[in-house]
């Protein structure tokens, strides 16, 4: 037997199928316009708080450990519960706390924007009952909120969820921070491996954590996207 068949087989009944699906949700591919935006690492960048690698692995380690990134799991697991127990009303609150928690404008644009266009696409390719629920229960989706509700909706495991969730959040910020310059290709491809002991702590923390777990310290991030609003030249929308 070689080694993939022996991986096959040791995953649960689903875990591929779950596994695939999450590259799907979660792929550049996905037309959520994910490459808009830099989560204002631009304005960081421009005011000279990020200039390197070491810069930037320890400004996206502050997201995963203490900020926005952290905070999303924890939100992207309430929804999963609240969609697991066909509770949508519950759902619907999780939704209106993660916009309600966005400390800027242009945040609020990023996670809305993403996450209308996810409820759009998965509703058209990957539509089922908690979805279609979760879209008579909102108006607008607060991104990861959408995949959290989609992910239950089609047994994708939570913690699973979780760390891809905070994968694809990195690998984002880190091809944004190649567009801008500072960094290189292979220092990015660096920056997420380091991160990655991290975001599976960070998922694990969450998959088990509840609302009363939310809370932020990443402020110099915060600063920073509220300084890209008035930023005179920028590349990306937030």
């Amino acid at each position: 037997m070689n080694v993939h068949a022996e991986i096959r087989e040791s995953l649960p009944d689903g875990a591929e199928e779950a596994a695939l699906l999450l590259q799907v949700w979660l792929s550049p591919a996905f037309p959520v316009g994910g490459f808009a935006y830099s989560h204002g690492l631009e304005s960081a960048i421009d005011a000279g708080d990020v200039t390197d690698a070491e810069t930037l692995k320890q400004w996206l380690t502050d997201l995963v450990e203490h900020g926005s990134a952290r905070n999303d799991m924890v939100l992207l697991a309430a929804a999963w519960r609240a969609a697991r127990q066909g509770d949508f009303d519950a759902a619907a609150g999780v939704n209106e706390l993660a916009l309600a928690l966005s400390p800027s404008r242009e945040r609020l644009l990023e996670t809305l924007s993403q996450g209308n266009a996810f409820m759009t696409a998965a509703r058209a390719a990957f539509s089922c009952d908690a979805v279609e629920r979760f879209a008579v229960a909102t108006t607008d989706a607060a991104y990861p909120v959408a995949l959290g509700v989609t992910a239950a909706g089609h047994d994708v495991p939570l913690e699973a969820t979780c760390r891809a969730w905070g994968l694809a959040f990195v690998a984002a910020l880190v091809s944004a921070a190649v567009r801008l310059g500072p960094i290189g290709q292979t220092d990015g491809q660096k920056i997420v491996a380091a991160l990655l002991p991290a975001l599976i702590r960070c998922a694990a923390i969450a998959a088990v954590s509840t609302l009363d777990d939310l809370g932020s310290a990443a402020i110099r991030s915060d600063i920073a996207s509220m300084r890209h609003e008035t930023q005179y030249s920028r590349l990306f929308r937030s």
